[in-house]
């Protein structure tokens, strides 16, 4: 445990937790966040979530923006509907580019644990897409994501970083009952407004 991690840990938290709250300064404690990780990960020849991270920069941006629009339109963040055949496209999408990319890091790198690491850089990729999206469903693969990921930490020693985790795994959940409970909320205003 580096102190490195300890700052990436604490300032991933409350990143997550602002991202949960639909508050704006999510996007700044994430994006610091993912650079800290991206040097903590390359240490540890995670190059599958090094390179995640950098991905999550561009999406961050992207999405700060995606949600930036959407409160000057709406005064608020708004949660948006996704479609079973997109979510269904999306994840064979990002199966098949973990695939790729696994074989990828097995065969021309020293990776850790190359399939595994690869397989969670893309659909961690997929959700931080439907983040930035409003999508609900970001909530639900979040949670299955960082269930392996707490697995993958553990094997690779980085304890604290599996803790974090193993937190994000409720963080998740509860941003899933929250959103749900704002969607709920905003479909009854724009119900009563019609």
């Amino acid at each position: 445990m580096s102190p490195l991690e300890i700052i990436a840990v604490i300032i991933s938290v409350i990143g997550v937790t602002l991202t949960v709250k639909r508050n704006m300064w999510c996007w700044w404690f994430n994006f610091a966040a993912f650079v800290l990780y991206a040097y903590l990960f390359y240490e540890f020849k995670l190059y599958g979530e090094t390179i995640l991270q950098f991905f999550f920069i561009v999406v961050n941006f992207y999405g700060f923006y995606h949600w930036f629009k959407g409160k000057q339109q709406d005064h608020e963040i708004r949660i948006e509907p996704i479609a079973k055949k997109t979510v269904i496209f999306q994840m064979l999408l990002a199966a098949l580019g973990g695939l790729i990319f696994g074989l990828t890091l097995k065969h021309f790198t020293d990776a850790a644990v190359p399939m595994l690491d690869s397989q969670l850089a893309a659909f961690s990729l997929l959700a931080t897409y439907w983040t930035s999206r409003k999508h609900i469903a970001t909530w639900v693969l979040w949670v299955f994501v960082d269930i392996v990921y707490v697995g993958m930490f553990i094997y690779k020693d980085l304890f604290l970083t599996a803790g974090l985790y193993a937190a994000f795994v409720g963080l998740a959940a509860f941003g899933w009952w929250q959103w749900e409970q704002v969607k709920k909320k905003q479909a009854h205003s724009h119900f009563k407004g019609v």
